[in-house]
């Protein structure tokens, strides 16, 4: 099974959230998952995303949202057909209050437009909860405090992912 991690990441906080949530879906399951970072816009294959059953996407919150850049991808890239696929997003943030759930509930809202299911293991995985996605807070190592929490979220939407497209 294909999943993309697709992300924006322009100082490497988001990139290397990215990397935890790799490290936790290889514990799920034997997937093939490619990262994509839309800074580097040579790394996006639309083809892979095509494939891929799933599509767990990242953004830094800038002014309590999503990047531009994704803004602009779900706006304007219409050769990656997102329906059916299983969505879900994470989200990297300066600061306690700044915006991170309301990023992640902006890209919620762009994957459902596109006809995606999203996951996000909600209350109904237990403790610790994951409600929308996780958000990595502060720029020095708030990454790498939740780097847990990433790793578990990678490794319950694998799990979702296998229950839903597994036959």
């Amino acid at each position: 099974m294909k999943i993309t991690i697709l992300y924006f990441s322009k100082t490497g906080n988001t990139e290397k959230a990215a990397s935890y949530i790799k490290e936790g879906l290889l514990t799920a399951g034997d997937f093939e998952i490619r990262p994509m970072n839309l800074n580097q816009p040579e790394s996006v294959d639309s083809q892979f995303i095509n494939d891929s059953e799933a599509l767990i996407m990242g953004t830094p919150t800038y002014v309590a949202n999503m990047c531009w850049q994704f803004k602009k991808w779900f706006d304007e890239d219409w050769s990656c057909q997102l329906g059916g696929k299983l969505g879900a997003a994470f989200a990297t943030a300066n600061a306690m209050h700044g915006g991170g759930d309301i990023a992640l509930q902006s890209m919620i809202s762009h994957m459902l437009v596109r006809g995606m299911l999203t996951y996000s293991s909600g209350a109904g995985c237990g403790r610790p909860y994951i409600h929308l996605g996780p958000i990595g807070i502060g720029v020095n190592n708030g990454v790498e405090e939740r780097k847990d929490f990433f790793e578990l979220f990678g490794k319950r939407v694998g799990e979702q992912a296998l229950r839903l497209f597994v036959k």
